[in-house]
């Protein structure tokens, strides 16, 4: 089962995200900061205080109309207003979601906040933005096994990634998490942009429930992001001896973030 997982930057760089999902051929893909306008389509602006960006609309059935041999799974974090190209403001849902292809029988689903609880922004804050992991549950017919899926959208924080006490509490949920797909599952995959660095006390903790992180110290980012720090996605395997092949994508360029991608 090939499984990526990517900060898509909102679709900001639509153009490029959706000419290489066409191509990805993946069985799960895992999307980090997917938008959704209901009845709505095309591009918008966001802003918080701290940075005005571009971004789609509708992400989400944007990135569904390019996959038509999968079902999406969205689970909102929160939601806050944007503009659309005539100046109008509309309602925006911001979260994740994961495409699964249609071969693979969905068999379980769970959505849970690992950080606040959903909020209707009047407007955006920079911080202390409510968090959400999704985990799919799968039937890999080929492996005969069960696979699940978790992914996570990590708690931001302004004044970097390093460990806080709200991170450990995010840490301590997402074990539970792992804890409560173990007993139906032969294989777990956690995955996203974690906004951790690689000496976390979150990769302690996970270790300690039987996650092993492929990514360490490596690079994650693209050129279009500017910052020094280069450490922000990360994906932990509970069988690392089930590992076929993992690369992180250097290329394409299609986010600020660079794809994990993962054949287990």
């Amino acid at each position: 089962m090939k499984i990526v997982s990517i900060n898509a930057w909102g679709g900001a760089m639509y153009d490029e995200l959706v000419a290489w999902l066409k191509t990805v051929e993946a069985d799960a893909i895992c999307l980090q900061e997917v938008t959704r306008t209901p009845h709505r389509s095309g591009w918008a602006t966001f802003a918080d205080g701290e940075r005005t960006l571009p971004q789609r609309l509708n992400l989400f059935d944007d990135v569904s109309a390019v996959l038509p041999g999968y079902t999406p799974h969205f689970v909102a974090n929160d939601a806050g207003p944007v503009t659309d190209g005539d100046g109008t403001e509309l309602r925006q849902d911001f979260g994740i979601a994961t495409w699964v292809r249609n071969d693979f029988p969905v068999v379980g689903i769970d959505a849970r906040f690992v950080h606040s609880r959903f909020v209707d922004h009047a407007e955006w804050n920079v911080e202390d933005r409510p968090r959400a992991a999704l985990t799919v549950t799968v039937r890999d017919r080929v492996a005969e096994s069960f696979i699940s899926v978790i992914q996570l959208h990590g708690l931001r924080d302004p004044i970097g990634k390093g460990d806080s006490p709200a991170r450990f509490e995010q840490a301590l949920r997402l074990a539970e998490i792992v804890e409560h797909v173990r007993a139906v599952s032969d294989e777990i995959v956690l995955c996203g942009d974690l906004n951790l660095l690689p000496s976390s006390e979150t990769f302690t903790l996970l270790a300690e429930h039987g996650m092993t992180d492929l990514v360490g110290e490596a690079d994650t980012r693209t050129s279009r992001y500017t910052k020094q720090v280069r450490s922000a996605s990360y994906l932990l395997v509970s069988s690392p001896f089930e590992v076929r092949s993992f690369e992180i994508v250097a290329a394409p360029e299609v986010s600020d973030h660079r794809a994990l991608a993962l054949d287990i």
